[in-house]
């Protein structure tokens, strides 16, 4: 009897095992600094923001001073000319939101450049990442660089670097 629960119990573990699925990790940090054309990409998007950066900054420094003026003349202004200057500091800080908007936004002219100097990168790197767990049968490839729950994982299990051989890095 105890033997036959035994091969039973054998049965069913050996049943589950064939279940199992396999996994493999991958570190989008790691990769991407040795691609350089990522490197070179960010640079100039950097280079890019900070110009941009500098123009928003100086026309809401404009703004400001206008701000400031307005305070130290508001005594000597005629109500007419108090609305005319509040709305055009009103209209001034306007355009700065709307400059912000049109260069950081969402939609933004930053958010598009990044995505013409990398998306190509990110669909090299997509395509054969799926080529390698395709060929080794991977159920799920975590990227461990966003995967902030993972404490530890076996570094047999990362395939960072044949991802890089893959791409010719």
């Amino acid at each position: 009897m105890k033997k036959l629960v035994l091969i039973c119990l054998m049965a069913i573990g050996c049943s589950l095992s064939a279940f199992a699925q396999k996994y493999a990790l991958i570190d989008m940090d790691y990769i991407l600094k040795k691609i350089p054309q990522y490197e070179m990409a960010n640079e100039q998007l950097e280079q890019i923001s900070k110009r941009w950066q500098s123009e928003v900054e100086a026309l809401a420094s404009e703004a400001e001073s206008m701000y400031k003026q307005y305070q130290a003349d508001m005594v000597f202004l005629t109500a007419e000319q108090k609305t005319d200057r509040e709305n055009a500091i009103v209209a001034k800080e306007k355009q700065v939101q709307d400059l912000r908007v049109k260069y950081f936004g969402p939609e933004g002219e930053l958010y598009q450049k990044r995505n013409a100097l990398v998306s190509h990168i990110q669909d090299d790197i997509y395509n054969a990442v799926k080529e390698i767990a395709e060929r080794n049968n991977y159920s799920m490839v975590i990227d461990r660089s966003s995967a902030e729950s993972i404490i530890f994982a076996s570094p047999k299990i990362d395939i960072s670097k044949e991802v890089l051989s893959k791409l010719g890095y």
